[in-house]
């Protein structure tokens, strides 16, 4: 089996190199931050210690372990709790600008309530602030990346509007006890995920299967909350910690299925990335008109007495409208879209009357949803950058998934066909992006699936009681792109990728710049 997999993923490579790897060299921007990422349920561990709360996923995988590929769940995961040190370390050796990394709700408020507060989670996250900080690496704190207390989603989770409250009064206490030592706030990821797979089908904690009525209700929640969130920051703390802050989106790219189909991919967009991104980021506010027209029109078909989407007050279009500071995006694949009469079926938004589906031809990753579609990701930057006035776009994840091997050929083809999309992005058609983060550090509990796939740039060993890493070619090759500052147009050799990156001088610097203003991309 493990030569099988090896094997696929030789194949893989050759493909992708085969068709990237043209004779060009890129320069990575001065001002672009460079960083790593991971999620706090998928890597700490330590589920019950040290005062820490029940949360979603602490239920979710254990009384639906046959839901998680071999029963797994993230009590231990990479024991991150324990090894914070390391993996610090570890980031210090890759050179990494920041690291993205979230807080988790229930091991600083247990219950949800911020009548009790629990120091030592407190202490945890300052204790790993003040690590990543003497080692120059700026800390990216999201503050909810799919888990909240148990007791919280007892009383409806995100089909509640109280929500808003509860998720508010926990920012404040992160920012008043955080805040001094971070500069970068994410405040909700990925909301189209945990809605849809959450609480519209039942995939992912809490396992909810409220269809679309449940997965519009959770994604109306969320603005309200993402909005609240801002404005307390901007309105009691942004005066002194000067930091920034603002929403992760997901946005999977669009390329149309038949010839000039540019319809297809606009509602695409508006249905998937504008569902979020609209109200927030465009002059008007408020969700999309044509998501509006289409779920009101497919509603009635379905003989619901009203729009399934619901309506947000002119106060409330007003006060989300134009809380973020940047704009988040995850991004990993593409799909090919077509126009249909009713795109049944379709993910969580069946409404917008877009079908999508896969080219064959796409090479695969270890995740199903996953196709390798570098230009895909140039397309959606674009996209953002026409949509919404060319807004500072922070990559927040992109990332490849394979089962194995510190030897990921590849994750590096990957990472280099993306990155190098999201140059020419930069260069050629001026869109303004700021960070761009690899997904993951380490390898980790992929939610439904487990340890079964692998995301790091660093292995981790699950069946070691002291969760070993071991840092693939991925992170060698990612940390000389670090420290040159440079995209080459050929891979190094494979015992190149782990000698130590030369630094560049000043002279060095201004020869790739002409190299790149010489040289054809």
């Amino acid at each position: 089996m493990a030569s099988y997999l090896f094997l696929g993923v030789a194949v893989s490579f050759t493909f992708i190199v085969t068709d990237v790897f043209a004779n060009d060299t890129l320069l990575i921007p001065e001002d672009l931050l460079l960083g790593a990422a991971t999620a706090s349920y998928q890597i700490e561990g330590a589920w019950n210690e040290d005062g820490k709360g029940e949360n979603i996923w602490d239920r979710w995988t254990h009384s639906n372990p046959n839901l998680i590929n071999n029963g797994s769940n993230g009590d231990v995961a990479c024991d991150s709790y324990h090894k914070y040190k390391e993996d610090v370390q570890l980031l210090n050796e890759l050179g990494v600008n920041f690291y993205r990394f979230s807080i988790s709700w229930s091991r600083i408020i247990p219950s949800g309530y911020t009548n009790v507060i629990n120091e030592k989670g407190l202490n945890y996250y300052k204790n790993l602030i003040n690590e990543l900080l003497a080692k120059g690496i700026e800390p990216f704190v999201t503050l909810y990346h799919w888990s909240h207390p148990q007791f919280l989603e007892e009383m409806g989770g995100w089909t509640n509007e109280m929500m808003v409250e509860w998720i508010s009064d926990y920012a404040r206490i992160i920012f008043k006890e955080l805040g001094p030592k971070v500069k970068y706030f994410a405040t909700i990821n990925e909301p189209h995920v945990f809605c849809g797979e959450g609480y519209g089908m039942g995939l992912k904690a809490p396992g909810k299967k409220l269809g679309s009525p449940g997965i519009f209700e959770c994604m109306h929640n969320v603005l309200k909350a993402h909005a609240t969130i801002y404005h307390i920051y901007n309105e009691e703390f942004r005066e002194h910690q000067k930091g920034k802050i603002g929403i992760i989106i997901p946005c999977t790219g669009a390329l149309p299925k038949n010839p000039n189909e540019t319809e297809a991919v606009d509602m695409h967009f508006q249905f998937n990335c504008a569902w979020i991104a609209h109200p927030i980021f465009s002059k008007t506010g408020d969700y999309p008109t044509i998501m509006k027209i289409h779920v009101a029109e497919n509603s009635k078909l379905d003989g619901f007495p009203r729009s399934l989407l619901p309506e947000f007050t002119p106060e409330w279009v007003q006060y989300i409208k134009g809380t973020s500071d940047f704009f988040g995006l995850n991004h990993y694949s593409s799909k090919l879209v077509e126009i249909v009469p009713r795109a049944e079926g379709q993910k969580w938004y069946a409404y917008s009357g877009v079908k999508e589906s896969v080219d064959p031809s796409w090479p695969k990753s270890a995740s199903p949803w996953l196709r390798v579609v570098p230009s895909g990701f140039r397309e959606i930057i674009k996209k953002i950058a026409r949509e919404y006035n060319n807004p500072p776009i922070y990559v927040t994840e992109n990332g490849f998934s394979d089962k194995c091997c510190t030897s990921d050929y590849s994750r590096i083809s990957y990472l280099h066909s993306y990155i190098k999309a999201m140059l020419l992005a930069i260069y050629e058609d001026g869109c303004n992006v700021k960070a761009y983060t690899v997904w993951s550090l380490l390898d980790n509990f992929e939610w439904e699936s487990g340890y079964s796939v692998r995301f790091g740039l660093v292995y981790v060993n699950f069946t070691d009681s002291n969760r070993t890493r071991t840092p693939k070619w991925s992170m060698n090759w990612y940390k000389n792109i670090i420290a040159t500052r440079i995209l080459n147009s050929t891979l190094d050799s494979p015992t190149g990728m782990l000698e130590a990156p030369k630094k560049r001088g000043t002279s060095e610097r201004r020869r790739e710049r002409r190299i790149r203003t010489t040289t054809s991309t």
